[in-house]
């Protein structure tokens, strides 16, 4: 209860800063001001809100999970991320800036529109944002309610109101099979980011980034001393590591020793044992009905390793009066499977790929795509046209990537610690953040601390919704609506309409989500890689090659976005599962960025140059 207290806290503060963001913004242009803050950012904000906006959900939820299930081998999938601010920043960020301004553009499509007097290309850039930015927005939903479910899961009434929920929407299509607590959360998440959002705007988005930056970094810090201090340390923590074995998964069937009166519930995550002495893990809650004896069949874990067998019998850990019988086939890891040191090297075990989990071109592609897909991100290219000076610009880049330093390597240490302290999290393992929070904090004897490292990844989530919402209801407002619909829009209608969009696109958001993928990071992956490969390289040749065309940055923009699609459709098609295609070895993205600048250049080569009024307006004289 102390860390739920504590975890409030933070949030109202949240809400103190959205509310003194709205009053700021009064008496200034709203469109300027509810997007871009006037394009007034100073080094520490413009800072602090690149960096939040780019440690999503993804890098404090979805990242900690593949650590836990991969190993050391994500310091190979992650390394790249360390020099992300050099060259994102350092490539794109102050020729947009004064583009943006020479173009009086306040959106990334409408920046687009401007340089190439193209309605084409601005609706086509508006669509693409929206179409890919909306798998961020579910990436991050699920992220925020998974946090809240994880710090309520022992409260009383909370557990009740979710059984409750569950119940009211089994049977029902698409959301029947999730479970009550998730949906709970969920709502209540969205519901708070959506009202400050909605109310605040970019400044608000901005100073509660500054503050949850901070708390972020904070949060890892602490978080890698007690990882350190409760394993004996890194060498002890590697040690153990090196021993493992992936675990085996299967459907079982749980009983009870005769049928009772009253329904038996077994909560989610539950440890079980079985006639072999096994140790079992519950994929979801079950419920053994008045009068019977045995459950459906519901998926569960198995471990391998006997030091995490003792484990977790010599904490007792087991549900007793109930017993589990494994139904139909174990399913093992695909590579990894009864190897010990596994965990400590690459590729790194996987579920699914007998070649592992990354290969020397896949670590490469990844290298390549942290740093290039994060310069062609439309929500890290608003911040670049906010900043108010070259100054600002060089302290913050140098700001960030110490940023990003003291958060990506210290997680993986954190993570792979995590392995030792917390085993069986890869039935849930999108949930390992949390739970590693908790534990660390109730073995310290600090249970109050947990509410504030949950604030953490809660504050990477939070910092990225209200980005992602932004940039969509901007695309929806500005680039649609007031330059195709109502150019004579008053900025009481825009408002209005905005304040709407806001809304239904979070709802929508929500509504996705719902039943949402196993990892959370493969829908950040997804949605990186769709955005980077439609805007990189056609913003890179519209920022600094005179001659580029409107005809061919649509072909490029079009091409990268559908090279992506296509890799994914043909993963999903091999495998069954939401997941890319390595062609010869590579990301897709790869691929999308090579396809895209060659068709930009060779059809902008082959068409008409650009106006010379258009040409002098963003590049001067010849």
């Amino acid at each position: 209860m102390t860390a739920l207290i504590s975890f409030f806290i933070y949030l109202a503060l949240v809400f103190v800063l959205a509310g003194i963001a709205n009053h700021a913004g009064k008496n200034k242009s709203f469109l300027s001001e509810y997007f871009l803050g006037s394009r007034n950012i100073g080094v520490w904000a413009f800072a602090l809100t690149y960096a939040a906006t780019a440690a999503s959900g993804g890098s404090f939820m979805g990242f900690p999970s593949l650590i836990y299930t991969h190993g050391w081998s994500l310091a190979w999938w992650i390394c790249g991320y360390m020099v992300v601010p050099l060259v994102a920043l350092g490539l794109l960020a102050k020729r947009i800036n004064q583009v943006s301004r020479i173009a009086g553009a306040i959106t990334i499509p409408e920046l687009l529109r401007r340089r190439f007097e193209s309605n084409a290309v601005g609706n086509l850039a508006t669509i693409m944002v929206v179409f890919f930015m909306f798998f961020f927005l579910m990436a991050q939903f699920k992220a925020g309610a998974q946090i809240m479910a994880t710090l309520l899961e022992g409260v009383p009434i909370y557990q009740s109101a979710a059984f409750g929920v569950e119940r009211l929407v089994e049977g029902i299509p698409w959301i029947g099979s999730a479970e009550g607590d998730y949906l709970l959360c969920l709502i209540v998440f969205a519901v708070s980011v959506i009202i400050y959002t909605t109310y605040g705007g970019f400044r608000a988005v901005v100073w509660t980034d500054v503050m949850q930056g901070l708390v972020m970094a904070v949060g890892v810090v602490i978080m890698l001393v007690l990882a350190l201090t409760q394993v004996g340390g890194l060498g002890n923590a590697t040690k153990q590591l090196s021993e493992m074995t992936p675990p085996e998964f299967m459907n079982v069937v749980v009983t009870r020793e005769k049928a009772e009166d009253e329904v038996t519930r077994v909560p989610r995550g539950s440890w079980l044992t079985n006639e072999e002495g096994d140790a079992l893990r519950l994929k979801s809650a079950i419920e053994i009905a008045a009068g019977e004896s045995a459950s459906e069949p519901v998926e569960a874990l198995r471990l391998t390793t006997p030091a995490e067998i003792e484990k977790v019998k010599a904490a007792n850990l087991f549900v007793s009066d109930i017993v589990a019988t494994i139904s139909g086939e174990v399913e093992t890891y695909a590579y990894g499977a009864g190897k010990p040191g596994v965990y400590t090297s690459t590729p790194g075990p996987s579920r699914d790929n007998p070649s592992g989990f990354i290969t020397v071109l896949l670590a490469f592609s990844f290298f390549a795509f942290w740093n290039f897909s994060g310069a062609g991100q439309p929500s890290y290219m608003v911040r670049q046209m906010a900043f108010k000076d070259t100054l600002t610009l060089r302290r913050s880049m140098v700001m960030v990537a110490f940023y990003f330093a003291i958060i990506y390597f210290p997680l993986v240490i954190i993570f792979t610690c995590a392995r030792v302290l917390l085993p069986g999290m890869e039935i849930y393992p999108d949930r390992v953040m949390p739970e590693m929070a908790a534990v660390l904090t109730n073995n310290a004897g600090m249970p109050w601390l947990a509410g504030l490292l949950v604030a953490a990844p809660f504050a990477a989530v939070m910092s990225s919704v209200d980005s992602f919402l932004l940039l969509v209801s901007s695309g929806v407002v500005r680039d649609i609506y007031q330059e195709s619909i109502n150019p004579n829009a008053n900025d009481k209608q825009i408002k209005k309409l905005t304040y709407g969009v806001t809304v239904v696109v979070g709802m929508l958001g929500v509504v996705a989500v719902m039943h949402p993928p196993q990892f959370l990071q493969h829908l950040i992956v997804f949605a990186s890689a769709g955005l980077g490969a439609c805007f990189l390289m056609p913003m890179v040749f519209a920022l600094y090659w005179r001659k580029a065309t409107a005809s061919g940055v649509v072909a490029g923009m079009l091409a990268g976005g559908l090279t992506v699609l296509a890799l994914y459709l043909v993963g999903f098609l091999k495998t069954g599962k939401f997941g890319e295609y390595l062609l010869l070895g590579f990301h897709p993205f790869i691929w999308s960025v090579l396809v895209s600048t060659i068709l930009i250049y060779v059809i902008s080569l082959k068409g008409t140059p650009p106006a010379e009024k258009v040409q002098e307006r963003f590049f001067g004289g010849a």
